[in-house]
């Protein structure tokens, strides 16, 4: 299949996404099928229109997604919508209009469907079929019949506390009008596609939120499932669920990971019962739609609360298990079983406890300004003046690097920063289930710099070439250096993020380290150091104790990693090529500053999970540091998300630490010089054996391993693995 406009547009969008996140990572995605007809089922809606240009990005597919048709209406929106394949959808709650009058219940016991109403028009408002829907969408009805003008019944209840509240109240309650939609065409439009072999995808929740959970999904998916396997039964339609997890969303250089679950097959015997109509066709949606829950359920994280989730990520953090770096994808698992296990143990007398424990132990940490991995790190007063002495010669120097970029791009900063803010308000007010509406940020603060940065790039070119008009140069040179002058600018503004992250994320570490120069404050660090390995304790017995009753293959020495044949992000080719102008530029810089891994740019371990997921405390921020190297110290990369700068056989043998592609960490089998041959291994490996076998002298054996330095190699790293019980 040939490039399309789509490509193009997608590749655009990516190198976007690869500058607002820092990282993003799939999981999974080796389960995608590479042909046929698909259905993506992605959830929790977080991120308005970013969730789909994600799910684009990691999917490796084509995919036409339904997107609402009042938003496909905006003129920019609407354009990339369409270029990228996009469905329209209208939904009633676009097309609604405030009633007349209010309504109300006068026999809530006897007659509950009947419907009254004061001062209303139900004749001229309202059709059979329409809908009728309380404030803050505490309940809403479907109008079965309308009596007159002041009368009509409902075809269900209303059954919420809160809509029975309204509707017994004296004066009545206000409601809105919803119209009966017709989504015939949307249903056509989406069988061709699936009968084309296309993708399709859909955010079942019906909206975007910024909960810390999802909304109840909606029919829509099963109706497009069912009914496409009903016109067709020869049709091989997959569903495959991805959950969308962010670490802060609607932040400049946060993080996400994207989970594809095992693609799920509609069971003949549903695609029967729909065939059938009526309420068996409502059965068979129902019974689908539990299962493309419950698949949704295992690639997302899903907190009952706020308090809840923080408990939750401290006492992740808190676990120790063998292995001590870990990715964000990993982060993701980790988490989602813990929310799990909690959730399933939650009125046990010891997990009640070890959640007071440590909600305390997160209040002493909010108390003294400083992050749960910062506590563990043990430093001197010398010392740890040198690394503050240091440290801010660093931050003042990065912040010189990217003060250029950050002044040039300030004004679409100050903008993109007050227009979403603005759109954030707009959105908290129309709808009903946004908690805050910080689901639109990204959205907006990626569409007004698209709009702005031309425009302003294209103003300072204008200026360079005003400016060079000063000089005695011919009107094409002044041309071209205004050309240079505006291809050199992203370049400018993509480096001073870079080094502008680096910068803040060294200057978050300033704060204990200050402690721990401080008089007094040496107790206070040491204290919630003692206080900290007592909780640890705790949470590793508890969840060895707890653990294999919901989970049959844990295992106390292991976690579980993703799987070999995830693969990294899909960056865009014109993001990688600033990434290796970039990395190649500052590696002197980088070795002058000194190695403390500043400037492992891609790093991605357990200390990014610090944060919280979603966006509920703004307190909680994204750390891009290592746990070691808050405090400093030389450490090396060993998750596989990290990508060496300087891969050699010989370093292969010097990192101390050998990283499996499943990701448990073995011992290396030696450690060499740089300069020595690679011979050295075979003479050290000789040594080693005499030494534990009490041998006085080479045998026949070790002479003979020695002309054959490879399989000796081989056969030692098997015995290793094997001794590490992996």
């Amino acid at each position: 299949m040939g490039l399309q406009i789509y490509d193009f547009v997608s590749f655009f969008f990516a190198i976007m996404l690869d500058i607002f996140f820092r990282e993003i990572r799939p999981r999974g995605a080796h389960k995608i099928p590479k042909k046929g007809p698909v259905i993506f089922v992605a959830a929790p809606h977080a991120n308005q229109f970013v969730d789909p240009l994600v799910l684009m990005r990691e999917c490796g597919r084509r995919v036409s997604f339904l997107a609402a048709k009042k938003s496909m209406d905006r003129p920019w929106i609407g354009a990339f919508a369409r270029s990228m394949n996009a469905i329209p959808v209208e939904r009633p709650q676009d097309l609604a209009k405030p009633g007349s009058g209010t309504i109300k219940l006068l026999d809530r016991y006897d007659d509950p469907l009947r419907v009254t109403g004061v001062n209303t028009r139900f004749t001229k408002e309202l059709m059979v079929g329409d809908i009728v829907q309380l404030p803050k969408d505490v309940g809403s009805a479907v109008v079965a019949e309308i009596v007159s003008d002041t009368e009509l019944i409902v075809k269900k209840e209303f059954k919420e506390l809160k809509a029975l509240e309204l509707l017994t109240e004296a004066n009545g309650s206000k409601y809105k009008c919803l119209p009966h939609m017709d989504q015939t065409n949307v249903y056509k439009t989406v069988f061709e596609r699936l009968n084309a072999g296309h993708c399709v995808g859909i955010f079942p929740e019906g909206g975007s939120h910024d909960r810390a959970e999802m909304l109840p999904l909606k029919a829509g998916v099963t109706l497009m499932a069912l009914g496409a396997l009903a016109a067709n039964p020869s049709l091989d339609l997959k569903i495959v669920c991805c959950g969308l997890n962010y670490f802060h969303p609607h932040r400049f250089r946060s993080r996400a990971v994207v989970e594809f679950g095992e693609p799920l097959t509609v069971p003949p015997e549903l695609v029967k019962q729909y065939e059938k109509g009526g309420p068996d066709k409502r059965e068979a949606c129902g019974k689908l739609l539990d299962k493309i829950y419950e698949a949704l359920r295992g690639v997302t994280l899903n907190a009952p609360d706020y308090e809840t989730l923080m408990v939750i990520q401290a006492a992740r953090r808190l676990y120790k298990p063998t292995h001590r770096k870990l990715q964000i994808s990993q982060v993701v698992e980790l988490n989602r079983r813990f929310v799990a296990g909690y959730m399933h143990f939650k009125d046990n007398p010891k997990v009640m406890e070890a959640k007071d424990k440590v909600m305390h132990y997160n209040t002493q940490l909010r108390y003294h300004g400083l992050r749960d991995h910062q506590v563990n790190i043990h430093t001197t007063r010398r010392h740890a003046i040198g690394l503050l002495i240091f440290r801010l010669f660093q931050i003042v120097f990065l912040s010189c690097l990217a003060l250029p970029g950050t002044l040039m791009n300030l004004p679409v900063a100050i903008v993109a920063r007050v227009i979403s803010n603005r759109k954030a308000r707009e959105a908290l007010a129309a709808s009903t289930v946004k908690i805050a509406g910080r689901d639109v940020l990204a959205t907006w603060k990626l569409l007004v710099a698209l709009g702005l940065m031309p425009v302003l790039y294209f103003s300072y070119s204008v200026l360079v070439f005003v400016y060079c008009g000063r000089f005695d140069i011919s009107f094409t040179t002044r041309l071209l250096i205004a050309w240079a002058a505006w291809a050199l600018i992203p370049f400018v503004t993509y480096a001073s993020i870079r080094f502008g992250e680096v910068g803040v994320d060294i200057f978050k570490s300033i704060r204990p380290l200050s402690l721990s120069i401080i008089p007094g404050e040496e107790s206070t660090i040491n204290d919630l150091r003692k206080a900290r390995a007592e909780l640890q304790r705790t949470i590793t017995n508890l969840i060895n104790e707890l653990a294999p009753e919901i989970y049959p293959d844990f295992d106390s020495t292991r976690i579980l990693d993703p799987s070999p044949n995830d693969r990294p992000s899909r960056s865009a080719s014109g993001t990688n090529l600033a990434q290796t102008i970039f990395n190649t530029a500052t590696q002197p810089l980088s070795q002058w500053l000194g190695n403390d891994g500043r400037f492992e740019w891609e790093r991605a371990d357990d200390s990014d999970a610090d944060d919280v997921f979603f966006f509920l405390n703004p307190s909680g921020s994204v750390r891009g540091r290592s746990r070691a190297s808050s405090w400093g110290g030389v450490y090396t990369p060993l998750g596989e998300g990290s990508r060496s700068r300087n891969r050699s056989r010989t370093s292969s043998f010097t990192s101390g630490q050998i990283q499996l592609s499943e990701g448990f960490k073995l011992e290396a089998l030696t450690e060499l010089p740089r300069d020595k041959p690679f011979a050295e291994v075979t003479r050290r490996l000789s040594v080693s054996r005499k030494l534990r076998h009490g041998l006085e002298g080479m045998t026949r054996s070790d002479t003979e391993e020695s002309e054959n330095p490879h399989q000796s190699i081989g056969q030692q790293s098997s015995t290793t693995v094997k001794s590490k019980d992996v």
